[in-house]
């Protein structure tokens, strides 16, 4: 039989000098444990597991595009009819992409100007190009341009977004003073080369004011590093700023995403507020990261009577290999591109199919690269037209063909993207007008003299950093305010109240996947055997393609008929099972000091799971393909577990009462998220308590603190933040609802996970909850001289005290 390489491995530690014990094993055999089927897997199942749980992922994605079509079949978007599920839908989609916070009322676009600057930014005979702002919420305003036409009326108010690569003074035209060269034709022409360079060869800003359009452009967070630091605590990334921003702010229940579109609706505020004096039709327009900005906030707010989205729009299914500021929580169970068109009928959208967008071949270069992968290419034509048809679809067939428009490229595949004849071509419809091209020939040039583009880049992310961090010290009292409802009058009946929560966390934070019902179809093997005890590895099914696997260790002075406790080991980042089983000399030694074999010499059955967050951005990426659909990795983790303690239980060696959980690291995060959605019920077996070791925090803080040099702003897992766990639970909730269970935390004084001070504060909310519910011996903290490692002191006194194992010597 082929040996897996975990099998090899085990068998230079079991077979030679490398023990658990310090005795010499047995050889591996093929023997499985009575029961079980024998386990013939040949590949490492750490990998099987992980390329299982994809090959589930995609399965999904595909099916949420075909659950969408049929629940939206015969809906007949744009119509009075469907009114309410579109109402129902546009508040979903608001709230997935964090636009949720209560605008600033319009009093009037502001002039940005000085003693020395009148704000001007560039004028000719025909438009006049202003510096502007206007307010948002608080503390964030958009800043960029206003271009009028001169001499004429308004014959419509534009939004008009750039691509995350551009600036506004590119899409309007703006020659920068150093590239006033006499004779150069594309200055003459009002273009800049530095424009060219950096991808823009379009200026449909200026084009649309040039037909008589009073245009707004605002500053788009850009794809540059400069400001994704923090200097004061030597903090430096090649995080692109939207990358930045999204991390901090998903945590929140928040997006780089929402800010901007909150930006966009903000500057429709101000547009219905002039258009007090002249009613004229409201568009926003945008190419690449400005047309997914331009769909999004047309599908939000009917006020905009019609958008123009070029770049952007295709079929969305693989939208986890863009970058992951583009990844919003559970879009694909509410929307593809088609239903946020079908959302925009009755009124008009126009979707450039094709045109040469910025392509974006994954991060910044740097030395130490923590930035997510991704990728932004320009859309394929025919994935287009095919999310046009089903968008189409979605309406009825007189709307189909005149509120989804495609806009034909004037020159060939990969042209400049909304040229001046496919603006003319749209203005015209959305106005029922006839327009002559456009004259280029006045010179639009830079007259700001201190005008700096990276500070007002910088200006616009601190006000949303600003904004972020805010929310992160307000949150306590959102969380409070939930879990205040919840009944303390006893230990008992906080249990009770507290299901509900659970079960809304559940879905809220971790995303909810069906109870596992399939057969489990045990298979083990004998992996170890020594003096002391037995080790098998296990695989079970959860769904198809899922398993949980891991060792399960027997103690060789098990008696007939005997029921002993079991605790559940669960290693942490990048790591396997017999990382906390394995002697001295092996890698994970010194993190886990064996703690696994440790715990079965002393007469507990211990079980040691594979944990899914092993492969770098093979797993990571999970996380990306599990967000669509509102689902992390612990939406299989918690199924894993449930399998795996119904096996457990099962065993007749096993008390299914006294099954208890001990984690460090990556474990430690699911020491607070598993057993505390595992309570022991009727129904099903549960964790009767949990350690988490080497991981207790301050968590939420952890996550988006621009302030904290262990923040995981300045580290490579991507996958680690929430959405919107600051206002749903924080380390300190989910431990409560551990209640009336014991639950203790581990703690070494040199952990660079965090600091005392930030573990102690949360701890101490847990404390208080058992102290006041009567149950205070069930709960502790032991801190001790230490790094980032099992101590194995206090937590070895706390499992033989609640697992009710007598200490042997």
């Amino acid at each position: 039989m082929a040996l897996s390489r975990f099998q090899c491995i085990c068998g230079l530690l079991f077979f030679g000098s490398i023990t658990v014990s310090g005795q010499v094993p047995q050889r591996v055999s093929s023997e499985s444990l009575a029961g079980t089927r024998l386990l013939s897997e040949a590949m490492p199942l750490d990998e099987v597991m992980v390329a299982g749980i994809d090959r589930f992922a995609l399965r999904s994605i595909q099916a949420a595009a075909e659950k969408r079509r049929d629940q939206h079949a015969g809906k007949s978007f744009g119509t009075a009819e469907s009114r309410e599920i579109a109402s129902e839908m546009r508040r979903d989609f608001s709230e997935s992409i964090g636009v949720v916070d209560e605008r600033i009322p319009p009093v009037g676009i502001e002039v940005i100007a000085s003693l020395d600057d009148d704000g001007i930014v560039a004028e000719n005979g025909q438009v006049q190009i202003v510096a502007v702002r206007w307010k948002v919420l608080p503390g964030i305003d958009a800043t960029g341009l206003l271009i009028r036409p001169m001499n004429r009326g308004v014959l419509a108010r534009v939004v008009a977004i750039p691509d995350a690569d551009w600036t506004p003074e590119m899409i309007a035209g703006v020659v920068a003073p150093d590239m006033r060269q006499a004779g150069n034709p594309s200055t003459a022409a009002g273009t800049d080369d530095s424009n060219v360079e950096r991808g823009c060869t379009t200026r449909y800003a200026l084009d649309f004011a040039m037909m008589g359009c009073e245009v707004l452009v605002p500053v788009v967070i850009s794809r540059g590093t400069e400001f994704s630091r923090n200097d004061e605590i030597g903090r430096s990334t090649n995080l692109s700023h939207r990358e930045f921003i999204y991390r901090q702010a998903f945590e929140m229940g928040r997006h780089v995403i929402g800010f901007e579109v909150q930006k966009i609706l903000a500057a429709i505020d101000q547009f219905v507020l002039r258009n007090e004096a002249a009613d004229v039709p409201l568009i926003v327009a945008g190419v690449s990261e400005g047309g997914l900005l331009a769909l999004y906030s047309a599908a939000i707010d009917t006020r905009i009577d019609a958008a123009i989205v070029s770049g952007y729009f295709n079929q969305r299914d693989a939208v986890w290999q863009e970058p992951i500021y583009r990844n919003v929580w559970g879009l694909l169970n509410q929307c593809g591109d088609a239903e946020l068109a079908a959302l925009i009928a009755p009124r008009q959208l126009f979707i450039e199919a094709s045109p040469a967008i910025p392509e974006v071949n994954g991060p910044a270069k740097a030395r130490r690269n923590i930035a997510a992968p991704g990728i932004i290419v320009s859309p394929k034509t025919e994935s287009v037209l095919a999310e046009v048809k089903r968008a189409r679809g979605l309406l009825p067939q007189e709307l189909a063909g005149e509120v989804v428009r495609v806009v034909e490229q004037t020159g060939p595949a990969g042209s400049e993207p909304l040229s001046s004849e496919s603006v003319r071509r749209c203005l015209e419809q959305i106005c029922s007008v006839q327009l002559e091209a456009v004259d280029h020939s006045g010179r639009l040039e830079e007259q700001r003299a201190h005008f700096q583009e990276l500070k007002r880049q910088r200006s616009q992310i601190n006000q949303m950093v600003d904004f972020t961090q805010q929310l992160v010290r307000k949150a306590f009292r959102v969380r409070d305010a939930r879990f205040s409802k919840l009944d303390r009058t006893s230990a008992e009946a906080f249990d009770r109240s507290a299901q509900t929560e659970r079960e809304r966390i559940h879905g809220e934070l971790f995303g909810r996947l069906p109870v596992p019902s399939m057969d489990a179809d045990p298979r083990t093997r004998l992996v170890l055997d020594d003096n002391e005890m037995r080790g098998y590895e296990v695989v079970l099914d959860v769904y198809q393609d899922v398993i949980a696997s891991g060792i399960l260790l027997l103690p060789k002075d098990l008696r007939e008929g005997e029921k002993r406790p079991v605790v559940v080991c669960q290693h942490g980042l990048e790591g396997v099972p017999m990382d906390t089983i394995s002697g001295p000399e092996s890698r994970g030694y010194r993190a886990y000091k064996s703690f696994a074999a440790e715990l079965c010499r002393r007469g507990f059955i211990v079980y040691a799971p594979q944990n899914p967050y092993r492969g770098g951005d093979r797993f990571r990426t999970l996380q990306r393909k599990s967000n669509v659909l509102g689902r992390s990795l612990f939406s299989y983790i918690i199924p894993q577990h449930l399998v795996t303690l119904r096996w457990l239980s099962e065993l007749p060696s096993v008390d299914p009462a006294r099954i208890g959980f001990y984690g460090l690291s990556y474990g430690g995060k699911t020491a607070v998220r598993v057993p505390p959605m595992l309570p022991p019920t009727a129904d099903e077996p549960g964790y009767c308590l949990s350690i988490c070791s080497a991981d207790y925090n301050d968590w939420v803080a952890k996550n988006a603190s621009v302030d904290a040099p262990f923040s995981y702003l300045w580290t490579g897992e991507y996958e680690i933040f929430e959405w919107n766990m600051g206002h749903v639970a924080n380390y300190a909730e989910l431990s409560m609802l551990m209640t009336p269970r014991p639950f203790m935390v581990e703690r070494g004084h040199d952990d660079g996970v965090g600091i005392d001070e930030w573990v102690a504060w949360e701890f101490a909310k847990v404390r208080r909850h058992y102290n006041k519910l009567g149950i205070g011996d069930a709960t502790e903290i032991e801190f001790f001289n230490g790094p980032h490692t099992i101590n194995g002191k206090g937590t070895y006194q706390f499992l033989h005290h609640h697992l009710q194992w007598p200490e042997r010597r």
